[in-house]
């Protein structure tokens, strides 16, 4: 009997993929009600050539349910970068996830959680007896590498995918799952909005962690660095640790879903009625070709 193959979908890359493809030139494509419908385009043909490239026997469709959780407590110029999202974006949140309803796939979210730890937990929860393939835009999620998980990273142009897994993470980025994380806690995230240690970056980061490992091995032997490494590393090790807890993907979200539930089985009529009542027109063969991919996998 085949392994169970789980497609973990990170819906706000894709819809935010989809959403700047078509805004850039002014496409907003409105529908009948004068909301604007291209980011929900854009995230469904993704969607669709995400499952007929990795045809999943199940889908799950992770969600952030707010821009305030545990890590904008911690700190609270996390992410503080960021612009609010365009306002003819904001409508097609929840047109998404009724599209996804529409697709019977499970739509997750956790208050004070990101989308990523939700997706963490649901691999961690699944990876022992499935084959787990997750789909997104953020490398962040390369830290969730394990046996049974693969990430797929989207590229420019639809259908194109990097795949990350255990065989390649280290020769693409010079460390491991794991050492992911100390990664950013030594250097910071710009598009994240945390420092790391002052005066450190990847260069250097990734030469400390092939030559110490992890972060705890290269504090218990600070005697050993230059006297200027070792001064940043003492002056920063309060934002260090820091760093590496906002950085650090949870996989002890409380995840509510139903294994059950998540097993791809959509019916042709009832996704496009739902699209349909968005004001979203799709044609038959992209749900036809999906469908037979699936019963057939």
């Amino acid at each position: 009997m085949s392994k169970d193959k789980v497609l973990l979908i990170d819906g706000m890359a894709l819809l935010f993929r989809g959403f700047f493809a078509t805004s850039i030139y002014g496409n907003f494509m409105y529908n009948d009600k004068g909301i604007p419908t291209n980011a929900v385009n854009g995230f469904i043909k993704y969607f669709l050539n995400a499952l007929d490239t990795f045809q999943p026997t199940h889908v799950i469709c992770c969600w952030d349910m707010g821009s305030k959780t545990f890590r904008t407590r911690l700190f609270p110029e996390y992410k503080a970068n960021r612009s609010q999202p365009p306002e003819e974006l904001i409508p097609q949140f929840d047109m998404a996830k009724e599209a996804m309803d529409g697709f019977e796939v499970p739509n997750v979210g956790v208050e004070d959680f990101e989308a990523d730890d939700c997706i963490g937990t649901l691999a961690d929860q699944l990876a022992p007896q499935s084959s787990v393939y997750i789909l997104s835009g953020d490398q962040d999620l390369l830290q969730l590498i394990d046996e049974n998980i693969t990430i797929a990273i989207m590229k420019k142009g639809r259908g194109n995918y990097q795949l990350y897994d255990e065989t390649n993470l280290f020769e693409h980025k010079g460390c491991t799952a794991r050492q992911m994380i100390d990664m950013k806690g030594l250097m910071g995230d710009s598009s994240d909005n945390y420092p790391g240690v002052k005066g450190i970056g990847e260069k250097t980061a990734l030469k400390l962690l092939k030559e110490y490992e992890t972060v705890e091995e290269l504090l218990a032997n600070m005697n050993n660095l230059s006297p200027g490494l070792k001064k940043k590393l003492e002056a920063g090790q309060e934002m260090l640790h820091l760093s590496r807890q906002l950085a650090e993907i949870r996989i002890d979200a409380p995840v509510k879903y139903s294994f059950e539930e998540a097993i791809w089985t959509a019916k042709e009529e009832k996704a496009i009625n739902s699209l349909g009542n968005m004001g979203i027109k799709i044609s038959l063969q992209d749900l036809y070709s999906n469908q037979e991919t699936a019963e057939s996998g």
